[in-house]
């Protein structure tokens, strides 16, 4: 029965208001208090804005303030609690902190009080500040999941907060201290400061990081926030090396050119995802010393019954005595995995090649003085002689 009176309260409220009625805030030392919110990371010597969007967003749906309503925010020191003004390095903006600039001593616990005649609601915030010279990106970075070939939108996040900016938005990926361009064939966007990649592969994971300048008080500050950028690969088996076999040594002459083909087996959806390449003694062939004398490319895929054959081949215009010994490694990887086959370049061994020859000839010399002496001393045989038979006792008249 008291079940029964319950719903048909709740009920009533509903139909009464549009919706149940929202549950009432803990209490705790006379003010009401909110969850906490998502700590902030961000780098020393940059400006930094600290809101509190869970703070926010609670009074609002509770429709709570008023004219005569205070908002305070403070640092808490474990004792009594710091107070700031709308001057200085630090100050306080309506329900906004904004450091400027913000340094490793300003890390800890802030709290905002909304506060009026017979109502009071604390949040509160936590934020790291890290020195530049000891900074770990990583801590700096909002984590970013997707699945290979998702698209991904990185927004700079400081766009948001402030209202006046000076200068492009840069990015930057990883420790790469030069600026992303967009790359060919769209595989890298700009969107205003946002920045695209259409189909994500797991070679553009990384940490993206956008840098920009704003103006605050016509004062320059520097600005930035960094994304670690995770491609989760689903459960598909890595490419296979068909040719060549790991391990493979190639024999060429001095002089000679060569021309290798690296074929790799992967499932077709995966194929033009799947890198195939030439290492030369771990360099890219662009970087290694045989870059005058080889060129990779020729990239073919072939349907085939297992699957697509992809086909990279590296031609070397001429062999010399300096490739002996060189390592040279065909690389395939896809999200699936990664695989390697190493061969090695050797010279055909010349004295060996020499001696051959040498043979050939001696043997062919051998036999012409052969042939020249049996010429010479053939034995010579009998002349026929001219001879008839006469009958006995025959005449012969003159």
């Amino acid at each position: 029965m008291v079940c029964l009176e319950l719903m048909s309260a709740v009920v009533i409220v509903a139909c009464a208001y549009g919706q149940p009625p929202l549950p009432p805030l803990p209490m705790k030392d006379g003010c009401h208090y909110l969850d906490s919110e998502l700590e902030v990371v961000r780098m020393e010597g940059e400006a930094v804005i600290l809101n509190f969007p869970i703070f926010t967003r609670v009074l609002e749906k509770r429709k709570i303030g008023s004219p005569t309503a205070t908002y305070l925010i403070s640092k808490n020191n474990g004792t009594d609690g710091a107070t700031f003004r709308a001057e200085g390095r630090v100050q306080q903006h309506d329900k906004e902190l904004w450091l400027l600039p913000a340094r490793a001593s300003d890390s800890g616990e802030y709290i905002c009080t909304y506060r009026n005649e017979t109502y009071c609601v604390t949040g509160n915030i936590t934020l790291h500040v890290y020195e530049s010279s000891s900074v770990n990106m990583r801590k700096l970075s909002y984590g970013w999941p997707v699945a290979v070939g998702e698209e991904v939108k990185f927004s700079c996040q400081p766009l948001c907060c402030f209202n006046n900016t000076d200068g492009p938005v840069d990015w930057y990926k990883d420790s790469n201290p030069k600026a992303l361009q967009p790359g060919r064939g769209g595989s890298l966007r700009r969107d205003g400061g946002a920045l695209i990649i259409p189909a994500a592969m797991q070679s553009h994971a990384g940490l993206y990081t956008c840098r920009l300048k704003v103006l605050i008080n016509n004062q320059q500050y520097n600005v930035s926030r960094s994304f670690m950028l995770m491609v989760e690969a689903p459960n598909v088996p890595p490419p296979v090396i068909v040719s060549p076999l790991n391990g493979t040594i190639f024999e060429s002459s001095h002089g000679s050119g060569l021309e290798l083909s690296c074929q790799v087996l992967t499932e077709c959806p995966m194929a033009d995802f799947t890198l195939v390449t030439w290492l030369v003694n771990g360099q890219s062939v662009e970087s290694s010393y045989l870059d005058k004398r080889a060129l990779q490319g020729g990239r073919r895929v072939t349907g085939v019954s297992e699957g697509c054959r992809i086909e990279q081949r590296l031609v070397i215009a001429e062999i010399t005595d300096g490739d002996e010994k060189t390592e040279i490694k065909c690389v395939t990887e896809n999200k699936g995995g990664k695989r390697e086959a190493v061969i090695q370049l050797q010279l055909e061994d010349s004295t060996l090649t020499w001696l051959v020859v040498g043979a050939v000839a001696v043997s062919c010399l051998v036999t012409v003085v052969s042939i020249f002496l049996y010429v010479l001393f053939k034995p010579k045989g009998k002349k026929k002689m001219d001879y008839f038979l006469a009958r006995q006792n025959s005449t012969f008249s003159f």
